[in-house]
């Protein structure tokens, strides 16, 4: 139980009979409007229906709110289910001196000396409006929360909307203290939710729809400067060269440690690797590595990156990330920041997204209703430098082999999901490259015909996965052919073992060593479970299923299966347990490093640049205290990352997103310029 004192919070939000009887919100992803929000407010209560479905997928609550005449909610329910199903029963309710809660952590409770705003761990955006209202009558805009940590309120500009209720002014807020990013919302004159916006969706007062493509510009625009001002704040290039100092590095070549070495960057190059006792020239920066390693920058090779996570992939030794789908506009915008500096981020290795138009589809990349348009957006991605095209469920499984033709004709190669109705045996034999996540490789061996994975069907099938013999001759087939044909796999563990083994109020197996770091927001996301559990003989099921999916990756590794180490979970602490997972498929941790950084390099055509540390190649590297060929954990606590010859000091970074740091930052020194 959590007992804390709260300050009294004063005060003077409208009261809820003054609310709008009925407020419709439209979600938009996409362009597409893919859900609503509706409040309806009787008197001091207020009932909220909020359901989306994007990519088959999404969640569908329902709430119910007590205001008092202070605004503040005296009891809220919470009922629905989450984005991948799992069940929400979230209940708070304060009287007199006392408020207690149950959300999926467990029970909490709190002494509090005045009424309290509480943080619903599974609320609608609608809550944005309601926390707004009270920081803007407390003091500074700030207010202690329950269950804990403080929200803050900064007000922005004010700009004009029109729609069907005609042209109004709105005012931009942003709100911190909850999870990792601040949340960006648009209030009215009445400072009533108008939108809660993000650069990629937007959830907006029904009739103003029209808004939206501007709303997403002024949010990415808004996030944008926040990380031009973190940038300015912790990028450090130095005028001169850069000597890290006493650091062993991990050869990728020998899949071990070298000897103590002094490593020199000017510039974005790695200008030598330098024997230890060489002195130090004029004007040089050093940096104390006290004895550390030095590892090339890793992969993250399955990402969907957003501008929020790309500085916490960087500061988690992430330099380069394969993008498997985006909103095609928005992610050339963030890769030219990224590239110039203007913000801290990885390097992008660019997958083309290619979906079928169905009730159903992913709405991202490009979108397709013939095998013509199929074809021609392989084209439109041949043209523009992408590395590869990515297939997705929705996709007509009779057009694929003239698009895995044409992208090879053109130099791309072609990854996937297995479209709907199809099997990976058939996307093998119809061009694939490599294979995208797992779950979809497997569900060949368990799915009935007719049974539809462009629904979280796709992922509930796991339950299956216990039954399967892997000495079965389909399973030896498919196995076969990629071992034959030479074909990849991205399996992304990580994210199935989410699926499998998280449960509601316990810390997720793969989040051990970072919850602690973590704001309560996030902290609280994290002891969610993602599936719904509680059938009978579920809970079993599918623990069996990841169990079964290690066996399987396991297989294919023995059979020299060339295994792609991505997460779709953001990357960041996911992807280092990602790593952490394929120890239990039998790879050592000086093999997962090699395949982290100079084996993904070469994969993407990038080893003559990256991958590892020598004279000449891209500074793109992390330094460590410990010793990660021997203890993989040892890459969680990073001291210093160098990309492009920016150098950045995670103790620095972290604090910004709420996070407390895993390591210090390493001694810097600046010796005398030599005189003209």
């Amino acid at each position: 139980m959590i007992r804390t004192a709260l300050v009294s919070l004063l005060l003077a939000a409208a009261p809820a009979s003054a609310l709008a009887d009925k407020a419709s919100f439209s979600v938009i992803f996409g362009g597409k409007v893919v859900g609503h929000l509706i409040a309806d407010t009787v008197g001091d209560r207020t009932t909220i229906d909020y359901d989306v479905k994007n990519n088959g997928r999404g969640p569908t609550m329902a709430e119910m709110l007590v205001l008092g005449a202070d605004g503040l909610p005296r009891s809220w329910t919470i009922t629905g289910a989450t984005t991948f199903g799992s069940k929400v029963d979230e209940r708070f309710q304060q009287a007199v001196g006392h408020a207690e809660w149950v959300d999926s952590t467990g029970k909490g409770e709190a002494t509090i000396a005045a009424p309290g705003l509480y943080v619903a761990q599974s609320g609608s955006p609608w809550s944005d409006g309601l926390y707004a209202r009270a920081l803007l009558k407390s003091p500074g805009m700030a207010s202690p929360a329950l269950p804990g940590g403080t929200l803050r309120l900064e007000k922005g500009e004010t700009l004009t909307v029109t729609g069907e209720g005609g042209t109004i002014p709105v005012t931009r807020y942003t709100l911190s203290g909850i999870d990792l990013t601040p949340e960006t919302m648009l209030l009215d004159a009445k400072d009533e939710l108008f939108a809660a916006v993000s650069p990629s969706s937007v959830v907006v007062r029904k009739g103003y729809e029209g808004e939206e493509t501007r709303l997403r510009g002024l949010a990415a625009a808004w996030s944008t400067q926040r990380y031009v001002d973190i940038e300015k704040a912790v990028a450090h290039r130095y005028d001169g060269p850069v000597r890290i100092r006493d650091v062993r590095l991990f050869d990728p070549r020998t899949a071990a440690l070298t000897a103590p070495v002094s490593v020199v960057v000017r510039g974005k190059i790695i200008a030598g690797v330098e024997p230890l006792d060489s002195p130090a020239t004029p004007g040089e920066v050093t940096i104390d590595g006290a004895g550390g390693v030095l590892v090339a920058g890793m992969y993250e090779m399955h990402a969907h990156l957003q501008q929020d996570g790309a500085l916490l992939n960087l500061i988690a030794g992430v330099t380069t990330v394969r993008d498997m789908g985006n909103d095609n506009a928005v992610l050339d915008d963030l890769i030219a920041r990224m590239d110039a500096g203007v913000i801290g981020g990885p390097h992008v290795v660019r997958s083309g997204f290619i979906e079928g138009k169905s009730p159903f589809s992913a709405n991202n990349g490009i979108l397709v209703n013939s095998e013509q348009e199929a074809v021609d957006a392989v084209r439109w991605y041949a043209a523009r430098g992408y590395w590869q095209i990515k297939i997705y469920n929705s996709m007509n499984p009779a057009w694929v082999p003239a698009m895995t033709a044409e992208a090879h004709r053109l130099g791309l190669r072609v990854a996937g999901h297995v479209p709907a109705f199809s099997t990976a045996d058939e996307m093998m034999a119809a061009g694939y490259d490599e294979m995208t996540h797992i779950n979809q490789y497997m569900i060949g061996w368990v799915i009935k015909p007719g049974e539809d994975t462009r629904t979280l069907f796709r992922l509930h099938v796991l339950k299956r996965f216990p039954g399967i013999d892997l000495t079965s001759a389909p399973v030896r087939h498919t196995v076969q052919t990629m071992v034959d044909r030479k074909i990849a796999i991205d399996p992304t563990l990580g994210i199935h073992e989410n699926l499998t083994l998280n449960r509601d109020g316990q810390i997720p197996p793969g989040a051990v060593d970072y919850f602690g770091h973590l704001p309560i927001g996030a902290r609280r996301d994290e002891m969610k479970a993602w599936i719904d559990t509680s059938a009978p003989g579920d809970d079993a099921a599918y623990r069996g299923a990841f169990d079964k999916i290690l066996e399987t990756v396991k297989l294919l590794h023995d059979r020299g299966v060339f295994i792609v180490f991505g997460t779709d979970t953001g990357g960041s602490f996911t992807y280092h347990r990602e790593l952490e997972l394929y120890q239990r498929a039998g790879m050592t941790p000086a093999e997962i490093l090699k395949r982290a950084t100079s084996d993904s390099a070469h994969y993407v055509g990038q080893d003559q640049t990256m991958g590892s540390i020598e004279k000449g190649k891209l500074a793109d590297f992390f330094l460590i205290a410990g010793d990660p060929t021997k203890d993989l954990k040892a890459i969680k606590a990073i001291r210093m990352v160098v990309k492009d010859g920016a150098v950045y000091y995670p103790s620095e970074v972290y604090p910004k997103f709420g996070i407390t740091p895993f390591a210090d930052a390493p001694r810097v020194t600046t010796s005398p310029a030599a005189h003209p």
